[in-house]
């Protein structure tokens, strides 16, 4: 909403940090009562939104349901891994060329970076030698009446250089009853229009057996492709997909496994985090003695007397943040 057409009140009530609006100055001291916005936040570049992690930052940016203007911007002067946003495209070329992020696994980060709605399944008719590999991964919202049964609401497929073959929010057969927004940044908008469960399941059926018959699917020979994931057995479930096990690799956490290259991709990234800059504060945690009070039931009347960025100002993050760790060194 353009902020020309919104009354002074519905201002007072947005919130400083995450831009929701309240009907009640009340209610949104009890949102920042319990939301523990802080600077530690990732934050939009461009309309300084605070968003609760880098995966919802992305879907502000470049998700299905951007903000419109912060896409526009971030398409020619963001970082792709980082997220930062430059001065101008010349910056933004230099920045991601040495850009410390890139540094922890480019194509890991890279694949995320044209996130929403993408769709590049074809059949493959012989044109590539050998059989292709993806990977497929889901994410999984709740059903039923206590929103334990696993839906799958969000599917990605990628190729061998980590490319996006397929992305696609899923629409679940039956009504989601728990979005487990915390840790799959799905809200109900993004389901509205998804593409149905059954169409999915096609298209990845199809995608997969390459135009061969599920009866004739063989490793080495033929067109079906060999699929590689972490658990894939219940993501396959979820959306209905029958595969042949022969043609699926999904214990990739087996076999040979050299712990220096483990600690390796760790280190670099704890360092990514740890260098990162954010407002210096005496006291940065929502749990230290000198805050607890911030926003106590006895102080409501004050607290709805401040402006929503003095209320931004007293609160604070309910996690520690790495950046935390260069400054206790320093």
């Amino acid at each position: 909403m353009d902020n020309r057409f919104e009354s002074s009140e519905t201002l007072r009530n947005k919130c400083a940090a995450c831009f929701r609006q309240f009907n009640k100055m009340e209610h949104l001291v009890e949102h920042m009562r319990t939301s523990y916005h802080s600077a530690h936040e990732p934050i939009c570049g461009i309309c300084k939104k605070h968003c609760r992690s880098f995966e919802s930052l992305r879907e502000h940016l470049i998700g299905p349901l951007p903000k419109q203007e912060c896409k526009n911007i971030f398409n020619i002067r963001g970082c792709k891994f980082c997220l930062s946003i430059l001065d101008s495209p010349n910056a933004r070329w230099i920045h991601q060329e040495r850009c410390r992020f890139s540094s922890i696994n480019a194509g890991l980060l890279a694949r995320f970076a044209n996130l929403g709605i993408c769709d590049n399944l074809s059949i493959d008719n012989g044109g590539t030698r050998g059989q292709q590999v993806v990977a497929l991964a889901g994410k999984m919202v709740g059903g039923g009446r206590d929103g334990s049964l696993d839906l799958c609401a969000r599917v990605c497929l990628i190729d061998e250089s980590e490319n996006i073959i397929f992305h696609s929010y899923v629409k679940p057969p039956i009504p989601v009853t728990n979005y487990r927004y915390e840790t799959t940044g799905i809200r109900p908008e993004y389901l509205r229009d998804a593409m149905p469960l059954r169409q999915v399941q096609k298209k990845i059926q199809d995608f997969l057996c390459n135009g061969e018959p599920m009866w004739k699917i063989r490793p080495k020979v033929g067109k079906a492709r060999i699929l590689v994931g972490h658990g894939l057995d219940h993501d396959l479930d979820r959306l209905q997909v029958e595969y042949p096990a022969i043609m699926i690799r999904y214990d990739i956490q087996t076999g040979i496994q050299d712990p220096y290259e483990d600690c390796v991709a760790t280190m670099r990234l704890y360092m990514s985090m740890k260098s990162q800059v954010h407002k210096i504060e005496d006291y940065p945690l929502a749990s230290d003695p000198q805050n607890r009070n911030n926003f106590a039931s006895w102080r409501q009347n004050e607290l709805e007397r401040m402006t929503p960025e003095q209320m931004l100002e007293i609160s604070r993050s309910d996690y520690y943040c790495w950046c935390l760790d260069s400054r206790d060194s320093a």
